[in-house]
């Protein structure tokens, strides 16, 4: 009776010293789950099928629709992304609209205050003239807008096209560096169903009248955007003031 109330009693002694025994050799491990994070690559806000407008000192720009906006912060250069797509309305002082800006995405660097808008790029400026690119950049510190890809420009009564452009920020006084055609249009005889869209191309006049520039070789502009069917005449100036 004894021998068994002694193995009863160490019984309990016996379990708690070998769970003591066994916290004290258990080594304790952190584990750090940011460490292999780039927070470069992370957005510090997300927002989905935003619809704000912009204003800079108490005056409306511009409105911007995206399904998709990425503010990146905690980085040298601060951006906004729009890897969705992107509309833009830019306004005048009185809130009428003057352009529209329409791409498959968008880049904001907010330090330079310059957007970088990618894939169709397509600009409508009021009343009667249209733009598209593959990629445009645009300054507010200079008030500029320019580009080196392929453009395409009409408005009520020509067609441009060619490599490379710089205008003002409404899109007007715009000229393309290396251009390739200038055509009158018909828009009569587009909307009429005549297969007369384009002219012959222009000779040694244009809208500016002053030869500036010839035009070089170029391979065919991207996929999507529209093709000139003649090269424009050698002295056809690049000018193009609206």
């Amino acid at each position: 009776m004894r021998i068994l109330c002694c193995r009863g009693r160490l019984l309990p002694i016996l379990t708690i010293a070998l769970i003591l025994l066994a916290g004290a050799c258990r080594e304790e491990v952190k584990v750090n789950v940011a460490s292999g994070i780039d927070t470069s690559k992370m957005p510090t806000m997300r927002s989905r099928n935003i619809s704000t407008l912009i204003s800079d000192s108490g005056i409306t720009q511009y409105r911007i629709v995206a399904p998709l906006w990425d503010v990146y912060d905690n980085i040298d250069e601060p951006y906004w992304k729009f890897p969705e797509g992107i509309y833009l309305r830019k306004y005048d002082r009185k809130l009428k609209v003057i352009a529209t800006i329409a791409a498959d995405s968008a880049t904001f660097f907010r330090n330079r205050n310059l957007w970088r808008l990618d894939g169709r790029v397509e600009v409508t400026k009021e009343p009667k003239e249209l733009f598209q690119s593959p990629q445009v950049f645009w300054d507010q510190n200079k008030g500029i807008v320019y580009g080196d890809s392929f453009i395409h420009i009409e408005n009520a009564t020509h067609m441009m096209e060619g490599y490379g452009f710089t205008a003002r920020q409404d899109f007007s006084g715009y000229r393309i560096n290396k251009p390739l055609g200038i055509f009158p249009v018909d828009r009569d005889n587009i909307k009429s169903g005549g297969d007369g869209a384009h002219g012959q191309p222009a000779g040694g006049n244009s809208t500016s009248g002053n030869p500036t520039a010839t035009s070089p070789q170029q391979s065919a502009p991207p996929p999507g955007m529209h093709t000139a069917p003649q090269p424009l005449h050698p002295h056809a100036a690049t000018s193009f003031v609206r």
